[in-house]
């Protein structure tokens, strides 16, 4: 059976971290718990999101007999457990080994991979990164050096689409058709075979390891290297041709609803699931988290969208919780200074679509749940930039590119993108931030 680590405390900021860090990364893992005020939290890896059928089962139930009943989704499409009690990490090993979510305990926080979530599903893109996706976790896990990469180090596969070539990875590939890849590192980019992409992503990140040796500055991510010590790509082993490296794009997420003749894609209202939501996305050939805190369903009936909508997922682009992220806020963090997910909530006074009422009262009462408001609370059709609430200026877990900023002060009122806000108005002036381009 497998032992849990100790729990690691808290990190404590100190001055010109970001450039010199004379402390190991404490991010949170499945053996590595982390201590909160709602007690244990345990973080799973899960290279390109994907989960099989079995494993949303065994994770449903754990998030029920072991969590506070809830799954969270992070911006990087990982899985997260909280509430746990303080005795159960040996528990909680066994039974994510058991469901083969922790092929190697000596690498599971290294498993950072987002990889395009719809890839292979909809006809879109020039390549299946998914597959890639697997590759590299198969190539990492088995290099005994790569387990002294930070659990932050972020490996980004984008299958030509965009969506997902803009989210900050330290090493990025994207496919570009013709059996083509371009790897991304550090501003610069070579264009290689598909079938090395993945094989040399992982080269470079132990070109990344060498840098940050030479450097001796205890960088966890490729942007905290000194200039004079940049990743060399050829002193990595990548043979390749160089390209000109334009900066990445961030195109949009997968719209809920309907991707393909076998696929859903739908959004956790605040990237959290109840475990009855997790049950609700079965049966399905694999289920995909996405870095939107949402879920792809794969190999599934697409006439399953109204079960799903029913079950409190957001399932139309419309949804008053469509685009609207939140911490973890108060009561589970210490360091927040409000409520935010109740703030961020429709139908509560912090929340842009808030009409002062959750649906009409003659609908049914499945349509005024997450993700089923009555038609006062329907969003335009426009698109609006993502919203995040923040309980202190950390910001865990905001989206990547442009996005609102809100955040809680003290006193209980807010700053939206810097202009401070009482909390009652917040439905204008987060709505305003929002349609602001």
């Amino acid at each position: 059976m497998l032992a849990a680590m100790p729990p690691t405390p808290p990190p404590t900021p100190e001055p010109g971290e970001r450039h010199i860090r004379d402390r190991g990364d404490a991010c949170p893992g499945a053996l590595r718990l982390h201590s909160a005020d709602d007690g244990r939290l345990a973080r799973l890896r899960l290279p390109g999101g994907r989960l099989t059928s079995r494993q949303v089962e065994i994770l449903a139930d754990a998030t029920e007999n072991l969590g506070d009943g809830r799954l969270s989704i992070t911006s990087r499409g990982n899985a997260e457990l909280r509430g746990l009690a303080d005795d159960c990490g040996a528990e909680l090993a066994a039974l994510l080994d058991e469901a083969g979510l922790l092929p190697s305990p000596t690498h599971e926080r290294v498993r950072n991979i987002v990889a395009s979530p719809a890839s292979g599903l909809d006809g879109l893109g020039t390549a299946d990164v998914q597959l890639w996706a697997r590759e590299l976790d198969t190539h990492l896990r088995s290099a005994p050096w790569a387990a002294a990469l930070s659990g932050r180090f972020l490996f980004v596969l984008d299958d030509g689409r965009g969506d997902v070539a803009g989210l900050g990875g330290d090493v990025t590939l994207v496919a570009v058709g013709g059996g083509e890849a371009e790897l991304h590192v550090g501003g610069r980019a070579v264009r290689l075979a598909s079938s090395d992409a993945p094989s040399a992503a992982l080269a470079v990140a132990g070109g990344f390891l060498a840098a940050a040796r030479k450097a001796g500055t205890g960088a966890w991510r490729v942007r905290e290297l000194p200039e004079e010590y940049a990743v060399d790509m050829a002193e990595s082993g990548v043979t390749a041709r160089p390209v000109a490296a334009p900066e990445l794009p961030q195109g949009p997420p997968p719209a809920p609803g309907v991707l393909g003749p076998g696929a859903l894609s739908v959004l956790a209202p605040l990237g959290r699931l109840t475990a009855a939501q997790l049950r609700a996305l079965l049966p399905a050939e694999e289920v995909r988290l996405t870095p939107w805190r949402g879920v792809v369903v794969a190999g599934t009936d697409p006439g399953r969208l109204p079960l799903l909508d029913a079950a409190g997922l957001i399932t139309r682009p419309d949804s008053p919780w469509a685009g609207v992220t939140a911490c973890t806020g108060r009561p589970g963090c210490a360091k927040s200074l409000a409520d935010v997910r109740a703030d961020a909530a429709p139908g509560c006074p912090g929340h842009p679509g808030h009409p002062g009422h959750l649906g009409d009262p003659g609908q049914p009462e499945h349509s005024r749940r997450p993700g089923h408001p009555g038609p006062a609370e329907r969003r335009p059709a426009a698109p609006l930039l993502p919203v995040h609430f923040s309980g202190c200026e950390r910001r865990c877990g905001h989206p990547h590119g442009a996005w609102t900023d809100v955040l809680a002060t003290v006193g209980g009122d807010y700053l939206v993108d810097g202009v401070p806000t009482p909390r009652t108005a917040l439905p204008e002036a987060v709505t305003a931030a929002r349609t602001t381009r």
